[in-house]
C-alpha cells in the first residue's frame, strides 16, 4: 500500500457490536453468513444458514447491517467481499469476516467495496498474512491499512463508474450460477434426492467406485519456479469448479510422477480447510499435467463409477451437509482423511446413467468456457479502472 498516506481506514469506519445470539435472539432463528454464503465470483451474500439461536456455532458473533462490507481474513479467500444487502439487515456473521461499516458522514460505503476488493487490496493482505498452516489477517491489519480517499463527493463519482464496470462481471458470473443451478436440477431429476433415494438406487460406499486414492505432496511449492503447475485447496471452489488464478510451481522425480500428478478424469477432494469449505470436490479437466498439494486427495474411479456423479453428489446439498457433521476440527482448521472419505455411503445408480449426466456437464462447460473469455475481459476492465482510482 502507499506509504505516502497519513491515513488509516480504521479512522474512516464505525465499529460493529460483537453479539451473542442466545441473548439477542433467545429461542429463535437467525441467518448466520459464513464463508460458504459468500459467491466470490459475483461477491454476494446467497442462501445463509438458518439456525437455531441455541445452536449457534461460537463463530456467530457479529451484528451486521444493510450496507456493511465483509471481508473474509483467512489467506485462501481474502478476495471474498460482499456488501451486506437489506434483506440480509440483522444477521450474524462469522468472526471470520472482518466487517467493515462505512462512517457515511466521510466514506461512502461503494466506494469501500470497490477499494477494499480491488487488486492491490488483496495483494496487500496477502503479503502480510500470517500463521504456518492457515494463514490469516487479523481485523486490526485491515482497519490499519494506509487510507487516503478523496472528498466524499468523488468518493462517490468513482463508485458509480466503478459499479458500472463490476454490474458486466456480475451479470456473467449469475450466468455461470444459472448453469450451475441448471446442473443440480438435473442431477435431481436423474438421480433423485439423495437423502430419501426415490429410486430405490442400491447404496454402497466411495471405497466401492474407486480403484485408488492418494494424497497429495507435502514438498513445498514454489512461486515461479518448477516444471508443474502445483494445485491447492484456493484452487478447487465451493461450487466444484477450477480457479487457476494462483498457482505455484513444483518439481518432482520419476518415482513421485505417478503418486503425485493429476490427469484428466481425476477426482480431486479438499481434506483440509475451515469446516465449511472441507469436502470441495471437482474433477480435473485439464490436458496439462498437475501436482496436487497435500490438503488434496486424488481418487480415480473404477468401472463401477463416473467422476462427475461422485462429485455432483459430493457438492449437493446432501453432500455439504454429511461432510460438514463427519469432519474433525484441528487448531481451527478441519479435515476428512481419506479412509472417512471413502467410508461416506452413496447411492449407486447405472453407469450408463452416470455417463449421461457426464456428457450434459461437460455441454454446460464448454457454453460456460466461453462465458468465462468474456467474463475474464470485463475483470480486466474493472480491474485497470480501479487501478486507475486506487
Amino acid at each position: 500500500m502507499s506509504l505516502k498516506s497519513t491515513s488509516i481506514l480504521g479512522g474512516f469506519v464505525l465499529p460493529v457490536k460483537s453479539v451473542s445470539p442466545s441473548s439477542l435472539y433467545e429461542d429463535n432463528e437467525f441467518q448466520y453468513i459464513d464463508i460458504a454464503s459468500v459467491d466470490r465470483d459475483t461477491r454476494s451474500i446467497f442462501s445463509p444458514q438458518t439456525i437455531q439461536a441455541a445452536d449457534a456455532p461460537s463463530r456467530a458473533r457479529q451484528l451486521v447491517q444493510t450496507n456493511d462490507i465483509i471481508v473474509s481474513t483467512v489467506r485462501p479467500n481474502l478476495n471474498t467481499v460482499a456488501q451486506v444487502v437489506v434483506e440480509y439487515h440483522g444477521a450474524i456473521a462469522s468472526t471470520g469476516f472482518c466487517v467493515l461499516r462505512a462512517n457515511p458522514e466521510v466514506l461512502d460505503h461503494r466506494y469501500l467495496y470497490h477499494w477494499i476488493s480491488s487488486q492491490k487490496s488483496v495483494d496487500y493482505l496477502v503479503s502480510v498474512a500470517t500463521g504456518a498452516s492457515y494463514p490469516a489477517v487479523s481485523d486490526k491489519i485491515i482497519k490499519g491499512m494506509d487510507f487516503d480517499p478523496p472528498p466524499l463527493e468523488e468518493q462517490k463519482r468513482i463508485a458509480a463508474i466503478l459499479d458500472k464496470a463490476d454490474s458486466l462481471r456480475r451479470k456473467r458470473a449469475q450466468a455461470i450460477a444459472l448453469a450451475d443451478d441448471f446442473l443440480r436440477a438435473t442431477f435431481l431429476d436423474m438421480f433423485g434426492d439423495p437423502v430419501t433415494n426415490p429410486k430405490g438406487w442400491p447404496v454402497g460406499t466411495i471405497r466401492d467406485l474407486v480403484n485408488s486414492v492418494n494424497y497429495g505432496t507435502s514438498s513445498k511449492a514454489d512461486e515461479t519456479e518448477g516444471q508443474y503447475p502445483i494445485l491447492r485447496m484456493m484452487n478447487i471452489t465451493y461450487e466444484g469448479r477450477w480457479d487457476f488464478s494462483s498457482l505455484k510451481y513444483i518439481d518432482l522425480s520419476e518415482n513421485e510422477k505417478e503418486k503425485y500428478l493429476a490427469i484428466k478424469g481425476d477426482l480431486l477432494f479438499n481434506r483440509t480447510n475451515s469446516k465449511e469449505l472441507v469436502g470441495k470436490t471437482a474433477v480435473f479437466e485439464s490436458d496439462e499435467e498437475m501436482a496436487i498439494a497435500g490438503y488434496l486427495i486424488r481418487a480415480r474411479t473404477n468401472g463401477m463409477a463416473n467422476p462427475y456423479y461422485i462429485a455432483a453428489y459430493l457438492n449437493s446439498p446432501h453432500g455439504k451437509q454429511t461432510l460438514f457433521s463427519m469432519c474433525k476440527s484441528i487448531v481451527g482448521m478441519a479435515n476428512i482423511n481419506a479412509q472417512e472419505l471413502q467410508n461416506i455411503r452413496i447411492q449407486i445408480p447405472p453407469i450408463e446413467l452416470q455417463n449421461k449426466y457426464a456428457s450434459i456437464v461437460a455441454d454446460v462447460r464448454k457454453r460456460e468456457a466461453l462465458m468465462l473469455q468474456s467474463e475474464k475481459a470485463h475483470q480486466q476492465l474493472s480491474s485497470a479502472l480501479a487501478n486507475a482510482f486506487f
